[in-house]
Protein backbone atom coordinates (compact mmCIF):
# COMPACT_ATOMS: atom_id res chain seq x y z
CA UNK A 1 0.00 0.00 0.00
CA UNK A 2 1.22 3.41 -0.90
CA UNK A 3 0.60 6.82 1.29
CA UNK A 4 0.49 9.21 -0.78
CA UNK A 5 0.84 13.34 -0.53
CA UNK A 6 -2.57 13.74 -0.05
CA UNK A 7 -2.77 11.58 3.01
CA UNK A 8 0.29 11.46 4.56
CA UNK A 9 0.34 12.78 8.17
CA UNK A 10 3.27 13.48 10.70
CA UNK A 11 3.19 11.17 13.34
CA UNK A 12 2.50 7.81 10.60
CA UNK A 13 4.23 5.04 11.90
CA UNK A 14 5.47 1.54 10.48
CA UNK A 15 7.91 -1.26 10.85
CA UNK A 16 9.90 -3.86 8.44
CA UNK A 17 11.37 -6.68 9.85
CA UNK A 18 13.91 -8.52 8.74
CA UNK A 19 16.44 -11.72 9.67
CA UNK A 20 19.71 -11.92 8.16
CA UNK A 21 20.93 -14.90 6.74
CA UNK A 22 24.59 -15.33 5.15
CA UNK A 23 22.60 -15.49 1.68
CA UNK A 24 21.87 -12.06 1.71
CA UNK A 25 25.58 -11.14 3.02
CA UNK A 26 26.71 -13.09 0.34
CA UNK A 27 24.48 -11.38 -2.43
CA UNK A 28 25.01 -8.16 -1.04
CA UNK A 29 28.86 -8.69 -1.51
CA UNK A 30 28.17 -9.58 -4.75
CA UNK A 31 26.12 -7.05 -5.37
CA UNK A 32 28.24 -4.27 -4.50
CA UNK A 33 32.03 -5.54 -4.99
CA UNK A 34 32.18 -5.50 -1.19
CA UNK A 35 33.92 -8.61 -0.14
CA UNK A 36 35.33 -6.73 2.88
CA UNK A 37 36.91 -9.97 5.05
CA UNK A 38 34.68 -8.48 8.33
CA UNK A 39 31.67 -9.77 6.32
CA UNK A 40 32.60 -13.13 4.71
CA UNK A 41 36.42 -14.54 6.99
CA UNK A 42 35.42 -15.72 10.84
CA UNK A 43 38.69 -16.14 11.89
CA UNK A 44 39.65 -12.68 10.47
CA UNK A 45 36.52 -10.78 12.13
CA UNK A 46 37.27 -12.31 15.09
CA UNK A 47 40.59 -10.01 15.12
CA UNK A 48 38.40 -7.09 14.89
CA UNK A 49 36.43 -4.66 17.07
CA UNK A 50 32.82 -6.94 16.31
CA UNK A 51 34.83 -10.19 17.68
CA UNK A 52 32.71 -12.08 14.69
CA UNK A 53 31.26 -11.46 11.38
CA UNK A 54 28.72 -8.82 10.76
CA UNK A 55 26.17 -7.66 8.16
CA UNK A 56 27.19 -5.05 5.88
CA UNK A 57 26.07 -1.88 6.75
CA UNK A 58 25.10 -0.90 4.05
CA UNK A 59 22.78 -3.87 4.15
CA UNK A 60 21.23 -2.52 6.92
CA UNK A 61 20.37 0.60 5.19
CA UNK A 62 18.72 -1.36 2.29
CA UNK A 63 16.16 -2.57 4.87
CA UNK A 64 15.08 0.81 5.43
CA UNK A 65 14.74 1.56 2.12
CA UNK A 66 12.61 -1.34 1.82
CA UNK A 67 10.28 -0.11 4.20
CA UNK A 68 10.21 3.29 2.57
CA UNK A 69 9.79 2.36 -0.50
CA UNK A 70 7.28 -0.77 -0.23
CA UNK A 71 5.13 0.81 3.48
CA UNK A 72 5.73 4.31 4.18
CA UNK A 73 5.02 6.02 1.84
CA UNK A 74 5.34 3.10 -0.25
CA UNK A 75 5.27 2.76 -4.42
CA UNK A 76 6.72 5.11 -6.05
CA UNK A 77 8.64 6.61 -3.35
CA UNK A 78 12.04 8.86 -4.26
CA UNK A 79 14.40 8.74 -1.96
CA UNK A 80 15.96 12.34 -1.59
CA UNK A 81 18.65 12.05 1.57
CA UNK A 82 19.62 10.95 4.97
CA UNK A 83 22.02 10.96 7.61
CA UNK A 84 22.66 7.54 9.06
CA UNK A 85 24.50 6.57 12.80
CA UNK A 86 25.26 2.86 13.43
CA UNK A 87 25.18 2.17 17.00
CA UNK A 88 25.89 -1.63 16.81
CA UNK A 89 26.92 -4.79 14.58
CA UNK A 90 24.28 -6.55 12.80
CA UNK A 91 25.01 -10.57 12.66
CA UNK A 92 24.10 -13.62 10.71
CA UNK A 93 20.67 -14.58 12.27
CA UNK A 94 20.17 -11.39 13.74
CA UNK A 95 16.46 -10.19 13.29
CA UNK A 96 16.57 -6.23 12.03
CA UNK A 97 12.99 -4.52 12.93
CA UNK A 98 13.13 -0.62 11.16
CA UNK A 99 10.52 1.37 12.43
CA UNK A 100 9.62 4.45 10.25
CA UNK A 101 7.91 7.40 11.79
CA UNK A 102 6.81 11.09 9.91
CA UNK A 103 8.24 13.98 11.73
CA UNK A 104 7.42 16.43 9.56
CA UNK A 105 6.07 17.46 5.60
CA UNK A 106 7.75 20.35 3.60
CA UNK A 107 6.01 20.40 0.29
CA UNK A 108 6.47 17.14 -1.29
CA UNK A 109 9.15 16.00 1.24
CA UNK A 110 8.52 14.13 3.99
CA UNK A 111 10.57 13.83 6.77
CA UNK A 112 10.77 10.53 8.36
CA UNK A 113 13.28 9.09 11.42
CA UNK A 114 14.39 5.76 10.63
CA UNK A 115 15.27 3.46 13.97
CA UNK A 116 16.97 -0.21 13.21
CA UNK A 117 16.41 -2.75 16.01
CA UNK A 118 18.00 -6.11 16.60
CA UNK A 119 15.99 -7.08 20.19
CA UNK A 120 16.19 -4.13 22.64
CA UNK A 121 19.65 -2.30 21.01
CA UNK A 122 19.59 0.49 18.29
CA UNK A 123 21.93 -0.77 15.67
CA UNK A 124 21.03 2.42 13.40
CA UNK A 125 19.76 5.29 13.30
CA UNK A 126 18.64 7.49 10.52
CA UNK A 127 16.64 10.88 9.41
CA UNK A 128 16.01 10.41 5.78
CA UNK A 129 14.22 13.21 3.27
CA UNK A 130 12.05 11.33 0.45
CA UNK A 131 9.96 12.39 -2.26
CA UNK A 132 6.73 11.38 -1.25
CA UNK A 133 4.51 10.27 -4.63
CA UNK A 134 1.35 12.06 -5.43
CA UNK A 135 -2.31 10.41 -6.13
CA UNK A 136 -2.54 9.19 -10.08
CA UNK A 137 -4.43 11.27 -12.12
CA UNK A 138 -7.48 8.55 -13.13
Amino acid sequence: MTVYLEDIRVGMTDTYTRTVSERDIQLFGEATGDMNPVHFDEEYARKTVFRGRVAHGALTIGFLSALLGTQLPGAGTIFQSATIAFKGPVRIGDTVTVTATVQGIEGRIALINCICMVGQATVMESDVKVLVPKKPRI
